[in-house]
């Protein structure tokens, strides 16, 4: 990478956003099937992880803005997937868990999950990947 001149294929936003497109493009089309975007899923994994969980705090562990997070929340209970329950410390804040419909969908999209990883990585070796993912950790 040059010092003095600015080369767009080199730069890591535009890096990262390409890698971004393709591993979207890959999980619209496992994922065609099931009727979640990315940020349904990540919130059902989370979800499926804790057992059960508060809005804030899934909010902070699938780094997801309040705003975004209560619209996840919303569209994931409206299907069914998830079910909501008043915290027995803080009446007001609600504890989330999968329901039985959601638990069932975990099943069967974890591999569509793991599909979508696999096939974004594919072009790289065994060994690419995990720096690959450890330098990504290191940046988020």
């Amino acid at each position: 990478m040059s010092n003095d001149t600015y080369c767009l294929e080199e730069q890591v936003g535009f890096l990262l956003r390409r890698a971004h497109q393709r591993a979207s493009a890959l999980f619209a089309v496992e994922f065609a099937d099931h009727g979640l975007t990315p940020t349904q899923f990540t919130a059902l994994v989370k979800i499926f992880d804790e057992g059960e969980v508060s809005q804030n705090k899934l909010g902070r562990l699938t780094a997801m803005d309040p705003a975004t997070m209560k619209g996840v929340i919303g569209r994931l209970a409206g299907r069914g997937l998830i079910a909501g329950r008043a915290d027995e410390i803080d009446r007001r804040r609600m504890q989330w868990r999968l329901t039985e419909t959601g638990q069932a969908l975990m099943h069967r999209v974890q591999s569509a999950g793991l599909t979508v990883t696999r096939e974004t990585l594919g072009p790289l070796s065994a060994g690419e990947q995990k720096i690959l993912l450890r330098l990504l950790q290191k940046i988020v």
